[in-house]
């Protein structure tokens, strides 16, 4: 018998088979003793004369197959696509050894997928239906721009399409792409309510694109924590999602604020109304005045209170300051999506703010922070500043980044006890 291989190939193989692959990928096949592939990708080499061995669910009979023949036969893992992206190989390196193996890549089905559609999957949401839990993955793409599925059996595109709509996740448009690269290869878009009524071949994709400008549905069966919930558990205008006060700088606005029970609170700027709901927790029985000027971000504030029951929040539609003179006094004042005539604005809410009262800014602009900062240095002394730099993990293929959020600022000022305008 041949001297074996010094590390064991993992091959990327295509739709196409052996046709798609290199010509050094093939002369490995050929020498292999033994070839190890799935079902789906064992008739993609049938020809080629090594002992065929299949990978099946229980991974361990794979791994203990290929240690008892390391050294002694000629080895090829075939997998389908890109072996490490949601494919063999990492299990096989973590388990045997990376120093074993040698990793040769096919064009994955998603980024084919991908190519197919003239969309960028960059910054898309990709995952594997049959390896995580199908709520887990629903509520990811709930609040996702474009997504990439790996579907499987039991969740094939027809069900994930039903169960979106079932939660009232309407707003994609889906895209199955089926035996990508093969003779049959076959391209559907359409509603998530064409896709729910349609059969297609067990290998494929699912893609998933946001239509513009539509809200997040709310989460469904979780009650609001009592603050820093995550950013996306509110209703929130599209495409301005990303401006929502971040859930770790409520948090610290809220501290900074030293709310109590009874407290009566503004919001102003209140968007989406995520800083309104969660200080009504804090407060109540007191009121929180959520003030906003722009009509649909008003009703996501009705929305988000209807969606969590939130009864102690009265939204108010209307340009600040100059809704201020119809509200009583605040204990406690946040500023948000400040722009425009901000000296106007700092001084007016300063001037309502009872005696022994504290206000805080949040700004996401170095040029507004300096602007703000000075104005509220004419107002009072002991202006506090705060950089909040947040980075948030992320699993994203069986691993943890970190994802950066844009920095921002928060400002805070108290007003003496003893005060006089």
């Amino acid at each position: 018998m041949e001297r074996s291989e010094a590390k064991v190939p993992i091959i990327g193989i295509g739709s196409d088979g052996l046709s798609g692959v290199s010509l050094r990928s093939r002369e490995m096949l050929q020498r292999a003793d033994l070839v190890f592939a799935s079902d789906a990708v064992l008739p993609l080499v049938a020809d080629i004369p090594g002992e065929k061995q299949r990978i099946g669910e229980d991974l361990n009979e794979t791994v203990e197959v290929i240690r008892a023949n390391l050294g002694h036969k000629n080895m090829v893992v075939v997998a389908g696509g890109d072996p490490l992206f949601y494919g063999v190989a990492r299990y096989l390196c973590d388990r045997i050894g990376q120093e074993f193996f040698e990793v040769v890549p096919h064009v994955s089905s998603m980024q084919l997928a991908f190519a197919r559609i003239k969309e960028s999957w960059e910054e898309a949401y990709l995952t594997d239906v049959g390896r995580r839990s199908l709520d887990e993955v629903l509520d990811r793409i709930r609040s996702a721009e474009t997504v990439g599925l790996f579907t499987s059996e039991e969740h094939d595109p027809a069900t994930i399409a039903r169960e979106l709509l079932a939660r009232g996740i309407d707003y994609f448009r889906a895209y199955v792409c089926e035996n990508l690269g093969g003779p049959d290869e076959r391209l559907t878009q359409g509603d998530l309510a064409d896709i729910a009524e349609m059969d297609f071949a067990p290998l494929n994709v699912m893609i998933l694109r946001r239509k513009p400008n539509l809200p997040d549905v709310p989460r469904s069966g979780r009650k609001l924590r009592r603050f820093g919930n995550p950013d996306d558990t509110f209703a929130q205008s599209r495409p301005k999602s990303g401006l929502i006060t971040q859930a770790e700088v409520r948090a610290l606005a809220f501290a900074q604020m030293d709310l109590q029970p009874g407290n009566v609170v503004w919001d102003v700027g209140a968007g989406s109304g995520s800083v309104a709901l969660e200080a009504a927790q804090l407060v109540a029985p007191g009121i929180v005045y959520a003030i906003e000027q722009e009509a649909p971000d008003y009703h996501l504030i009705v929305a988000n209170m209807e969606t969590f029951g939130i009864k102690n929040v009265k939204p108010v539609l209307g340009i600040a300051p100059a809704v201020f003179h119809d509200l009583p006094a605040p204990d406690a004042i946040f500023i948000g999506g400040n722009g425009g005539e901000v000296a106007r604005l700092l001084h007016a809410s300063y001037q309502a703010l009872r005696c022994g009262g504290r206000m805080v800014v949040n700004v996401g602009t170095i040029e507004m922070l300096s602007a703000v900062y000075s104005i509220l240095k004419s107002l009072t002394d002991g202006v506090e500043v705060q950089l909040v730099n947040v980075s948030r993990g992320v699993e994203q293929m069986n691993s943890i980044r970190f994802e950066a959020v844009n920095p921002t600022f928060l400002l805070t000022v108290s007003k003496s006890a003893t005060h006089r305008d």
